[in-house]
């Protein structure tokens, strides 16, 4: 019962922004308000998705969160197994200075990372927005480390008796048995990049180029108080995050779970 309650709490806003997306523009602004519509308006979603190109909005950030998650699996999966399974002097070290990257706010990096893609020329360009995914992130570095500390060495041992290299060894052993991990990685990295704001406004200048995220602030400023469209699209946008919570929620629990179990 308790969960319940706690999942109608959380729901609640949801359930709004859905009846909101079906009401007329005068019950939206209705005093006292109400829940649910007087009539249905499905309309409300194709005309507030035409009104501006959230269908291009739509490829670039596909096109986006693709590339960046594939770029935040490469460049975590490779130092999270060496810290986890090489012997390599200094690699506590190594990994307490990757975990203290953690503890510098995202802000803090904007402006260097600005003049630094500002030089490069590549300001108004999609390559700010995944770039930086192929250069590792600590916390997902960090939940790899952790689950892979749980795999049984005596497999990698194995292996290499058979001659098999370190990348064999990941590509063939590792990586089949921490499928939950890498689930919850792929998860984490597609919602903070499908729904990345900052990013987009601070590199992005032409309307083409635009994400959704930076779409639904642009209706926002253009349409105020068109709130009925605006919870429209807002629905339309969320759709792909839920799908895939709902495909991957078993092994992405597991993954969260297990990460924090492995020892050293």
């Amino acid at each position: 019962m308790l969960l319940i309650a706690g999942a109608a709490v959380y729901l609640l806003p949801l359930l709004w922004m859905f009846s909101t997306s079906l009401k007329s523009s005068q019950d939206v602004l209705s005093f006292p308000p109400q829940f649910f519509p007087t009539s249905w308006l499905w309309q409300n979603y194709p005309e507030g998705w035409n009104t501006l190109p959230f269908g291009r909005f739509t490829v670039n950030t596909v096109l986006v969160t693709v590339l960046a998650v594939v770029g935040t699996l490469i460049s975590c999966v490779l130092p999270a197994y060496a810290f986890a399974r090489m012997r390599a002097r200094s690699r506590g070290f190594l990994f307490a200075l990757t975990l203290a990257t953690m503890m510098i706010p995202g802000e803090v990096l904007l402006v260097p990372q600005f003049i630094m893609f500002s030089e490069a020329g590549l300001v108004n360009t999609l390559w700010p927005l995944f770039l930086p995914a192929w250069f590792g992130t600590a916390f997902y570095i960090f939940l790899l480390r952790q689950f892979f500390l749980t795999i049984p060495r005596e497999l990698d041992d194995a292996a290499r008796l058979d001659g098999a290299s370190s990348l064999r060894i990941l590509w063939s052993i590792i990586l089949p048995l921490s499928k939950p991990p890498l689930v919850a990685v792929t998860v984490f990295a597609f919602v903070a990049n499908w729904n990345n704001v900052i990013g987009p406004i601070v590199y992005l200048r032409s309307l083409d180029k635009y994400t959704l995220a930076v779409g639904l602030r642009l209706f926002q400023g253009q349409h105020a108080t068109d709130y009925n469209h605006l919870m429209a699209v807002s629905m339309l946008t969320i759709i792909p995050i839920v799908v895939v919570f709902l495909l991957l929620q078993r092994a992405f629990i597991q993954g969260v779970a297990l990460s924090g179990m492995g020892g050293r």
